[in-house]
């Protein structure tokens, strides 16, 4: 925060960034994982921001939660088991759980993002309340480790690979997701920015691949996000994701199946650096 009104900042890269102003802030302190923060934005509404990089506000979530959820969960035939990793925030359940399926477990390292959520985020983190939804307290990577559930869908809804996050994305990680899908399952993880982080991506891809015979990648906007353009990747071991397979629910205010099907038709320097 700088002053002597206060404005929060975020580095990108090479002298670029993102600059908010911070009318009030409503919660700053060390979690004990990471540094939370929530302040109110005169045009974006509640940020909250996790070490320092926002992690989603009330004005633009909606482009990043539904299309990370609903390119996968429409692919899918017929989803009933969903499992998220990360997700504190309650935007990637919230879009689950729009669709008819008997439990979507989320599984969060950090209790405080939940706790923020629930006092500061209501839209968000109605989810919550659902009783399909179940919440576990633990490391995403020893749940999918250890579990000896399965699932039909599985969302990695990370922060940056910094911090508790930098543990998702390990060869044992995504080899895990793949080791608790049930057939035909698929996974969607969020994939950071192609434009500041594209070295990031092409890291994720490869070991996405380690992993899972099916790798895809797609993208879609979120404005608060390192350069307004953000990737998502899918994969499993059978069928398509690039076309979606059963109608999305009503109300939805980004996502349409022509926004699906769209998305995954990359930009050239995008293709070259993931396909060669």
């Amino acid at each position: 925060m700088v002053g002597p009104e206060l404005w929060f900042t975020e580095h990108h890269a090479q002298g670029t960034g993102l600059a908010l102003k911070a009318s009030k802030i409503l919660v700053d302190r060390d979690t004990g994982f990471q540094r939370l923060t929530v302040f109110e934005n005169p045009f974006f509404g509640r940020v909250m921001v996790l070490d320092g990089l926002v992690m989603t506000t009330e004005r633009d979530e909606f482009f990043y939660h539904e299309m990370l959820v609903h390119p996968v969960m429409t692919a899918h035939e017929d989803p009933k088991r969903v499992l998220i990793i990360g997700g504190g925030d309650g935007g990637t359940l919230r879009e689950v759980l729009r669709y008819p399926v008997e439990e979507a477990v989320l599984v969060e390292i950090d209790p405080a993002v939940i706790e923020a959520a629930k006092a500061y985020f209501p839209t968000l983190s109605g989810g919550f309340q659902d009783p399909r939804a179940r919440v576990i307290v633990e490391d995403g990577t020893r749940f999918v480790r250890e579990t000896s559930e399965r699932f039909d869908v599985v969302i990695v809804d990370s922060s940056d690979p910094v911090g508790p996050a930098a543990a998702l994305y390990t060869p044992e990680f995504f080899k895990g997701l793949r080791r608790v899908l049930r057939p035909k399952g698929w996974a969607a993880i969020q994939a950071e920015s192609p434009v500041h982080q594209l070295p990031t991506v092409k890291r994720l891809a490869a070991l996405l691949r380690e992993a899972f015979p099916q790798v895809y990648f797609y993208l879609g906007p979120v404005p608060t996000y390192p350069g307004g353009l953000w990737s998502y990747a899918i994969a499993g071991e059978n069928g398509d994701p690039r076309t979606p397979r059963r109608t999305p629910p009503e109300g939805l205010r980004y996502y349409t199946p022509e926004i699906h099907r769209a998305a995954f038709a990359l930009p050239a320097f995008l293709h070259e650096a993931l396909y060669g």
